[in-house]
């Protein structure tokens, strides 16, 4: 049984945590405020630009450019896993890193020769313990302060290794933030670039016969798909790493305020146990008292 001293000491000692997860909390807030911000500030710029991608490449076969062309037979494939350099985050590398572990199992990729471009410590720990081959890694950037330059630099070592036929295809694995209370672990293929989709609002408005504006193309549509392709690998990436960065902060927030829960619920039961054992020593040592006065007077 612990004593009243070995107690009080528990409850300093949570209480110094307490202030560590609450400080923690309020510096992932801070960060959280400025990567929703620079994600938002990016959504209107990627959804324009896969609309007049769409646009394009509707109007131009796979022939335009290589990076559409499938291969024959896929032999190599390339993960993009993007994870935190820390943890105390909650489940949030836990369920990414499945995510990576579920895309190796899966019937996709069984029998390929499978290599790793890891953002993050992370999933550059686990592409090590799995002993598959790391092609890049980029530490300090998801959760910290980037540019475009990581995602263009990043894209481009792909499609290079794409266009050399050293690697067949390329998936990214990273996280989507969806809201503060829920972040999600998602599976992308990156090259070959997949077809672009007509949205439901699109399809909606050819159906009801509404014009839609249609983009003229100077010079020709395979020459400006030479130019956007590339840059939509790029786009890929650095929203990848916003919203990875945006769900960092998001579980961080979260898993340290339910650790400052636990520890005021921890330290209300030290502090019930710490009365109960002093009433019960004061109680002990007034029968002590009580008895030996009744000793003396008997």
């Amino acid at each position: 049984m612990a004593t009243l001293k070995e107690v009080q000491t528990k409850i300093g000692s949570v209480k110094k945590t307490k202030q560590i997860t609450s400080a923690m909390k309020m510096v992932a807030t801070s960060r959280l405020r400025g990567a929703q911000s620079s994600m938002d500030a990016f959504k209107p710029y990627a959804s324009k630009f896969a609309e007049v991608l769409g646009s394009i490449s509707g109007k131009a076969g796979e022939e335009a450019s290589p990076l559409l062309v499938p291969r024959e037979e896929v032999k190599k494939v390339n993960i993009v896993l993007c994870t935190s350099d820390r943890g105390l985050c909650g489940g949030f590398n836990i369920n990414l890193i499945e995510k990576a572990d579920a895309l190796l199992k899966s019937d996709e990729l069984k029998g390929k020769e499978v290599s790793f471009t890891c953002f993050g410590k992370k999933g550059r720990d686990f592409a090590r313990k799995q002993k598959f081959p790391i092609v890049d890694e980029y530490i300090g950037v998801v959760g910290g302060k980037f540019d475009f330059t990581v995602a263009s630099t990043s894209g481009e070592k792909l499609i290079n290794s794409f266009l050399a036929e050293e690697v067949d295809e390329v998936y990214l694995v990273c996280s989507e933030f969806q809201t503060l209370a829920r972040q999600e672990a998602v599976v992308k293929q990156v090259l070959p670039i997949p077809h672009v989709e007509e949205n439901e609002e699109e399809a909606q408005a050819a159906d009801d016969s509404v014009y839609l504006a249609e983009h003229i193309c100077e010079p020709s549509s395979d020459a400006l798909l030479g130019e956007m392709l590339p840059k939509n690998v790029y786009i890929q990436i650095y929203d990848a790493l916003l919203q990875t960065s945006t769900s960092e902060h998001a579980s961080r927030m979260k898993a340290m305020e339910n650790a400052t829960k636990a520890c005021e619920d921890m330290i209300d039961e030290l502090q019930t146990i710490f009365n109960k054992r002093r009433q019960a020593g004061i109680t002990a040592d007034l029968m002590d008292i009580v008895g030996g006065a009744e000793a003396l007077n008997g």
